[in-house]
């Protein structure tokens, strides 16, 4: 099979990941007889920098043109100390969710056996953790109206939701779930805001469509606790972009790490897969950024946009060799351990796949 991969490194240790994540993919497309067209264009910081803007034309182009995206980081630490730039990477992140339509993201959370004392939680709360979230994308909070009055000194954010956008976001919840334990969760706060009402009527009217799925309504601030409690009691939960936006990232560090989990962001026509940690300013040319969420992110792209499933298996195979041997960054390194270079491991892994 013929791939045409853009590929979209941005900022930061971006492409630093990317660079890991492109060579565990073309092993891959040597070992099953696949050839990989590999189209890279700028986004974020460097894309500001080169032509002003943090998306531009040429790169949405570009990801129109490709069967999927494989994408970096955004982010850089001059901007996030202005609060009076005008334009800023992040901008680029979410024009790019809506012009593509990218609206629902899929975020995954599960354990590795050989990580599970080095989470934050007790291995008997996260052993057998293995949830996703599906996060509403391109509306709420983000993309609503909003401004200043009364002299700068009142600001305003609109959560804004249509029925639609709730509907098409809970139709993937349900196929998921149907795949999956039939469990799906539906986070809102509907006990306070009307667009959370509007939400859980929404999904209540679906239910009769797919009478094999247990369906479940919890608040926002529940969910948050029960993450820490018990995770592994969860298995498919939609939510809106801001409670979806806070709540995967408390559920990425059960894993032990941020810099091992990958997400898909995905529409009708476009995918994008995308580790979820973040640029890491701080750890930009060190060559300690940890590349298996970006790699595992490779992984979901072989999958779901593909349907090689061999071959995302053959990644998630040779990743897992690679923490149960400790091939691993010094994030995944105990206290004063030395650890791989972000290089190494990508090497490791290429090694393992070719034999």
């Amino acid at each position: 099979m013929h791939l045409k991969i853009a590929l979209l490194a941005g900022d930061g240790i971006g492409p630093e990941v990317i660079d890991q994540a492109v060579k565990v993919s073309d092993a891959i497309a040597r070992k099953f007889n696949h050839s990989i067209e590999w189209t890279p264009a700028l986004t974020g910081a460097a894309a500001i920098d080169a032509v002003g803007d943090p998306y531009p034309d040429q790169t949405h182009q570009v990801c129109l043109d490709a069967d999927a995206i494989l994408f970096g980081a955004i982010g850089h630490p001059r901007f996030d100390n202005d609060p009076s730039a005008k334009v800023r990477p992040e901008q680029g992140l979410l024009k790019m969710r809506q012009k593509l339509g990218l609206f629902a993201n899929v975020r995954p959370t599960f354990t590795f056996p050989s990580l599970l004392d080095k989470s934050p939680l007790k291995r008997e709360r996260i052993e057998g953790t293995d949830l996703v979230f599906l996060r509403e994308l391109t509306g709420g909070i983000y993309f609503g109206e909003r401004g200043r009055k009364d002299d700068g000194n009142t600001a305003f954010d609109t959560c804004t939701y249509t029925r639609k956008e709730i509907q098409r976001l809970a139709v993937k919840g349900f196929e998921l779930a149907m795949t999956r334990s039939k469990k799906l969760c539906c986070v809102d706060k509907a006990n306070v805001l009307e667009s959370s009402r509007l939400w859980r009527e929404t999904v209540q009217a679906m239910e009769k469509d797919y009478p094999e799925v247990e369906v479940s309504y919890e608040f926002v601030d529940a969910v948050a606790m029960r993450l820490v409690q018990w995770p592994n009691s969860y298995d498919v939960l939609i939510t809106e972009n801001l409670f979806g936006d806070i709540l995967t990232d408390e559920a990425s560090v059960i894993s032990g790490s941020m810099g091992l989990m990958p997400s898909a962001s995905v529409g009708t026509e476009n995918a994008l897969y995308e580790p979820i940690h973040g640029s890491f300013p701080q750890a930009t040319g060190l060559g300690i950024a940890n590349p298996l969420a970006t790699v595992l992110s490779a992984a979901m792209l072989f999958e779901m946009s593909f349907g090689l499933i061999k071959e995302g298996s053959e990644i998630r195979r040779v990743v897992n060799l690679s923490l149960a041997e400790e091939i691993v960054t010094e994030d995944l390194k105990g206290k004063g351990e030395k650890g791989n270079s972000t290089t190494e491991v990508g090497d490791y892994l290429v090694q393992q796949i070719i034999g």
